[in-house]
């Protein structure tokens, strides 16, 4: 069975990346997941320097979901290259690091950094983080700004440039579709969706920075039909996420268009979800008699229910 995929000059095992921001970086699972065993490490999002982030409480429970306002908090590129990155190396993960900037510069020099340091796979460009006020989400709620940071980057690395879209915009399609002619080797989506909860005893938002980004289960089939939209208009690879709790979901993703994912908020459901996810695609590929997984990316018969409604 192949369950390899390409995005530019990087071969991907299988499809199975773990998100960043919900897996640390990395090395906080490697007594529980065999790292060199995932498709992916997408570490915790890096900024030029340290962040502290926001101040609890910053993370709250939702129905099948998550939400959360870290506000990016991170130990920055340098101290990641020189404490984190050996680990990873040792332990043979392919590593994508989630970049964040407050401004094109920082993006940038971000991006320059890593591309020197030995160990990083691809950068995947953080422009939708919707729980902080600067930078990020500001360059991706903009198409002149989606464009700008991606061409930026694409111009002083010689690796995967893989921008990731908000959701918390009216038409994602044509955000991707600006990802693909500035550069982008391909595109990941979605990020959270931004959202609220209050407490109603005391009337106050449950988290500190007032609204953060939902995730988990809730939002899959809406991150689905993103992902959907998105394949419609574009040609590079698309690694879509939201929700996955099961490889079905997987399959989901996939079949709408996706040709790798990102588990994020089951990692902290279940550690030890990725050896599921494995044996279910296995299965499927069996049950189906597939000899290359890449077969079903964006074989969605989208006729079926045209030709249901028609007929009845």
């Amino acid at each position: 069975m192949d369950l390899s995929l390409q995005i530019a000059q990087l071969t991907l095992a299988n499809p199975l990346i773990a998100a960043s921001g919900c897996f640390g970086y990395g090395v906080e699972y490697s007594d529980v997941v065999d790292l060199a065993s995932l498709g992916g490490v997408a570490v915790k999002g890096l900024f030029l320097t340290e962040r502290e982030g926001h101040a609890p409480p910053r993370i709250v429970e939702t129905p099948s979901g998550m939400l959360n306002a870290i506000g990016l908090q991170g130990i920055g590129v340098h101290r990641f290259i020189a404490e984190r990155l050996p680990e990873l190396r040792e332990r043979r993960a392919t590593v994508i690091v989630n970049i964040c900037g407050t401004t094109l510069d920082e993006y940038v020099e971000v991006a320059r950094i890593l591309s020197d340091a030995e160990g990083v796979a691809a950068l995947e460009l953080n422009i939708s983080c919707p729980n902080i006020k600067e930078g990020g989400i500001t360059f991706g709620c903009s198409l002149p700004g989606t464009h700008a940071v991606v061409s930026a980057v694409r111009k002083v690395t010689r690796l995967p440039v893989i921008p990731k879209l908000t959701p918390n915009v009216t038409d994602v399609a044509s955000f991707a579709r600006a990802a693909e002619e500035a550069g982008a080797d391909a595109i990941s989506l979605v990020n959270t969706f931004l959202a609220m909860a209050i407490d109603v005893d005391t009337h106050r938002p449950k988290l500190t920075n007032i609204v953060g980004g939902l995730s988990g289960p809730a939002i899959r089939p809406i991150a689905v039909r993103m992902v959907y939209e998105c394949r419609r208009v574009v040609k590079i690879p698309i690694i879509g996420m939201g929700g996955i709790a099961t490889s079905d979901d997987v399959l989901e993703f996939m079949i709408a268009g996706a040709n790798a994912v990102q588990v994020g908020t089951m990692n902290f459901v279940d550690p030890f979800i990725w050896t599921k996810l494995m044996e279910g695609i296995r299965c499927y590929m069996e049950r189906h008699g597939l000899t290359r997984l890449q077969e079903i990316v964006g074989t969605v018969d989208t006729t079926a229910g045209q030709k249901a409604w028609i007929s009845s």
